[in-house]
């Protein structure tokens, strides 16, 4: 919650909630773990963010997780897609370099065109060297 006030004291346009980072060789059973403890500080964070967001007029993103699992990673975007974010964000491990990104993209890009969540905003998260943003 204190990351969120935090965010919002200094004006971000965009809040982005608090995740955890887990490295992409991770097994799936510490995976699950940090996905549904990321989903949990998500909650939290959105509905800090909900109690005075008209009067800022400040978005804020989820994060979505699961690292290269399909499964979880589905799990996670159906989990945050159905709260009212303002966007989504997509994050956690991504994989290992830009094939496993690719591929993570090919399949996951397409779930946001259904059950409404086209309308809203996608945010690819981690990408900061010139190639990647090609």
């Amino acid at each position: 919650e204190s990351s969120i006030q935090a965010q919002k004291d200094i004006g971000a346009d965009i809040i982005i909630p608090l995740d955890e980072l887990p490295p992409h060789h991770i097994d799936r059973d510490s995976l699950a773990a940090s996905v549904e403890r990321s989903h949990r500080w998500e909650a939290r964070s959105l509905m800090e963010h909900l109690k005075d967001s008209r009067e800022r007029k400040q978005a804020i993103f989820s994060v979505i997780h699961g690292g290269t699992d399909v499964e979880l990673r589905t799990k996670s975007l159906e989990y945050l897609t159905s709260l009212p974010w303002d966007g989504y964000a997509i994050g956690g491990s991504l994989g290992n370099g830009r094939d496993e990104l690719k591929q993570l993209l090919g399949w996951m890009m397409p779930l946001f065109n259904e059950n409404g969540r086209r309308d809203k905003c996608r945010h690819l998260l981690g990408i900061a060297d010139l190639e990647s943003v090609k």
